[in-house]
């Protein structure tokens, strides 16, 4: 009897332990390296039956796209129909980014639907490629991409050694001399069979954070490691030099989009070092103050933001980064320190526009003796404000003295300066004119209805597209082209909602709401119908673009000088 309960209770724990190993890992990572930057899940079942790929293939530029005559046939046919290609469009699709000392390589995996289908749909795409096999998985690979499969899975793998020169970017901006040239030594098929050989500890099956991200509904899943994206750059190397890798050490952000009725909905968390996540837990919990918020002055609200935090935490931000020595110094020749300026704080600021129109500017100018020229163009005009909640009001003074003495030494004439601030004992507040600070630091206030949907955290925000598309109304009637994207623009886009900051389930949480004046339709849907206006619109400005290019080079044919054939002597 002894014995059988003996068995019975290992039964029970082994199991647990089972289980428990079991809620740590996911079957979506197996064929991605623990390594990798950035990973995109797409759930084909719930977006194709969301949008159905016959709507798509409805949208102008698709239709011109597959209307392409030099477009390959074998193209055409997955255009057509994805499940021609042999795979299961309506099972989930994962991207990844992998980042390498050779640059980097991107990789593109399904479940395979027809294996006999896929087979031959790859030959043709890459040419009747090198074929091989091992330990029952078929690859072909003809550079710069290799593909790879089993009865049930595939991987593409595709080379960029491109990536290694993300962190250039802004010097190509600057300079072409930068041969962007793609020369890489990897071994494609080499690199697609590791891929399959992936150990799972190697992989992403077992790491409790990707596992956590494939838990959570959403159309779309995304995942992006900071510190795997800046790895080899010249900017990494730059932060670690003063102190700041702190803030990219360990930082993933994970993602959820869902494509709702009448919105767009991305719930985010981000994970952060291990000296990041005790600041945050020893100075999260607090909330935006909608007092704040209810000041705003002026009629059209376009955009507010409003951030609560704790004015302690940003002296330790501080000397993690080993510079506070250094900011002392700079803000002590100003006329204060870094204690004041912390205990000025009481940890609210606000910031909002409101009143955005476009208003006629005129400029005179004139060249040497030419006559005076009036040039008139739209400019555009609004109210801003900016208010922060005052703790102790002897250093907040230093501050306000040390703001004052800025101005004075950038403006000797103090009716110049472009901006009026004062401030009530509770409150300083500075805007373009002293009308809105006098209202802000008033009594009145406005219940907003988007107040109670992004408070109740440490950070809000509320952008309010119809009131920014309306104040460009009249630009958009000049143009007829541009007409057609207002009015398209107009009927889809209502307004954006931003909250989030606190810390839970060792993470900050973030959520953003982007809503549509349809309310009825998904909003894959109204997507892919917004988009099929604008394709309508691209297309008729590039036939006018023809247009007028064959027009201009008839003109120059037409007034072509013909050569002059001189005259034969006699």
């Amino acid at each position: 009897m002894q014995t059988t309960h003996f068995f019975k209770l290992m039964t029970i724990g082994a199991a647990a332990i089972i289980f428990s190993s079991c809620a740590k890992t996911n079957t979506q990572g197996k064929l991605i390296p623990k390594e990798a930057a950035i990973v995109i899940q797409l759930d084909g079942k719930s977006l194709s039956s969301k949008l159905p790929w016959d709507e798509i293939k409805q949208n102008p530029l698709f239709q011109e796209m597959n209307g392409d005559s030099s477009l390959p046939a074998t193209l055409k046919s997955l255009l057509d129909n994805p499940d021609n290609a042999g795979i299961d469009s309506h099972a989930d699709l994962m991207l990844f980014v992998i980042k390498d000392s050779m640059g980097g390589y991107i990789g593109f995996e399904g479940k395979v639907k027809d294996e006999s289908i896929f087979k031959t749909f790859n030959k043709q795409i890459t040419e009747n490629g090198a074929e091989s096999e091992k330990d029952g998985v078929q690859f072909i690979s003809k550079s710069p991409v290799c593909v790879g499969w089993t009865k049930e899975k595939f991987v593409y793998v595709f080379d960029v050694p491109q990536l290694s020169q993300m962190d250039e970017l802004t010097k190509r901006m600057m300079r072409d001399s930068i041969d962007v040239r793609s020369r890489s030594a990897r071994d494609i098929g080499a690199t697609c069979k590791a891929v399959f050989v992936l150990k799972e500890s190697n992989s992403l099956a077992k790491d409790e954070k990707f596992t956590q991200l494939m838990k959570e509904t959403g159309d779309i899943h995304f995942w992006m490691n900071s510190e795997e994206l800046g790895k080899g750059g010249s900017s990494a190397t730059a932060l670690a030099m003063v102190n700041l890798d702190k803030f990219y050490k360990g930082n993933i952000t994970t993602a959820t989009l869902d494509f709702d009725k009448g919105k767009m909905l991305v719930k985010a968390k981000t994970y952060a070092s291990e000296e990041m996540v005790k600041l945050f837990k020893k100075y999260s919990g607090g909330k935006i103050n909608e007092d704040m918020i209810r000041r705003m002055p002026g009629k059209d609200v376009v955009a507010i933001m409003a951030l609560n935090f704790k004015p302690e935490a940003i002296r330790e931000l501080i000397k993690m980064t080993g510079l506070d020595g250094l900011i002392n110094l700079g803000v002590e020749k100003i006329g204060f320190s870094m204690d004041d300026f912390i205990k000025a704080n009481k940890g609210d600021i606000f910031f909002g526009l409101s009143d955005l129109v476009m208003k006629p500017d005129t400029t005179t100018y004139k060249f040497k003796e030419q006559e005076e020229n009036i040039s008139i163009s739209e400019k555009p005009g609004f109210n801003f404000i900016f208010s922060a909640s005052i703790g102790d009001k002897e250093s907040f003074n230093k501050l306000l003295n040390a703001g004052k003495k800025i101005g004075r030494e950038q403006y000797s004439d103090s009716s110049k300066v472009p901006v009026s601030f004062s401030s009530n004992g509770t409150y300083f507040a500075l805007s373009n004119n002293k009308q809105n600070v006098d209202q802000y630091l008033g009594t009145a206030g406005t219940d907003f209805d988007f107040i109670s949907k992004i408070s109740g955290e440490s950070f809000g925000g509320y952008l309010n597209i119809q009131t920014l598309l309306k104040s460009f109304g009249n630009l958009a009637t000049k143009d007829s082209s541009a007409k057609i994207a207002y009015d398209a623009s107009l009927k889809m886009w209502d307004n954006i909602l931003w909250k989030g900051g606190n810390y839970s389930e060792d993470g900050i949480q973030q959520t953003i709401e982007i809503n549509l004046v349809d309310k009825t339709t998904n909003s894959l849907k109204q997507l892919n119908q917004y988009a099929a206006k604008l394709s309508e619109l691209y297309k008729e400005q590039r036939r006018k673009q023809k247009e007028e290019i064959m027009a201009f080079q008839d003109f120059e044919s037409s007034n072509e000088v013909q050569p002059t054939v001189p005259a034969k002597s006699k």
